[in-house]
């Protein structure tokens, strides 16, 4: 019995791995608008019932695919000591970045996520949450900074990345910056850097 569920598992977790691809694939080719049922059923050559009974509705496998590759819920919330602390906050930011960039289905999926307020977007909204406070409040002890401070500061900066990632694929230019060359998105590194040295060099 326990072999026959280990098996059943296994198959259960290439069933959903496979599904995960095909969606990821179709809205990078074709957008999240025209997905279906059918047609994630067809693609996939996974039933209906199945991705039913795994991901309870398409919306259900398109949040789980930003779970598996969302870069803040899949963050490991391990902070260094006081001295690498700076290097470690600018490395968030520029992973952010680069992870974002990389991922055109998850850029789509984010313009998608804007636009629903289900249950299943609300457990990912709280998830992020969840962890973005712990690491305000962990800097917070590091530094002596309110966290309040640390919070605004956070917030600008992810928010601002996530809209800039989404808006490179429809405005080349913002603020003179090349959204959609490699140029540009090094300029906005460096000034994220700035940001963060200038941060941690008035830290009382």
């Amino acid at each position: 019995m326990k072999e026959k569920n280990i098996i059943i598992e296994r198959d259960r977790e290439a069933t959903e791995k496979r599904l995960l691809e095909t969606i990821g694939k179709m809205i990078s080719n074709d957008g999240f608008e025209k997905i279906g049922i059918n047609a994630v059923a067809t693609q996939s050559g996974v039933s209906k019932i199945l991705i039913y009974r795994y991901f309870g509705s398409v919306e259900g496998l398109m949040a789980a695919y930003i779970r598996q590759y969302d870069f803040l819920l899949n963050f490991p919330i391990e902070i260094p000591n006081r001295e690498q602390l700076p290097s470690f906050v600018r490395n968030i930011f520029q992973e952010q970045i680069e992870q974002l960039r990389n991922n055109p289905t998850l850029k789509r999926l984010y313009r998608w996520e804007l636009s629903c307020n289900n249950d299943m977007i609300v457990k990912l909204r709280e998830q992020r949450e969840k962890i973005g406070v712990t690491l305000v409040e962990k800097v917070s002890e590091l530094t002596g900074y309110p966290q309040k401070e640390i919070a605004v500061l956070a917030s600008f900066l992810s928010a601002s990345i996530t809209y800039l990632v989404m808006l490179e694929d429809f405005c080349p230019v913002y603020n003179g910056i090349p959204l959609n060359n490699d140029s540009g998105w090094k300029q906005i590194k460096e000034g994220i850097e700035v940001l963060i040295n200038k941060f941690f060099q008035d830290e009382h």
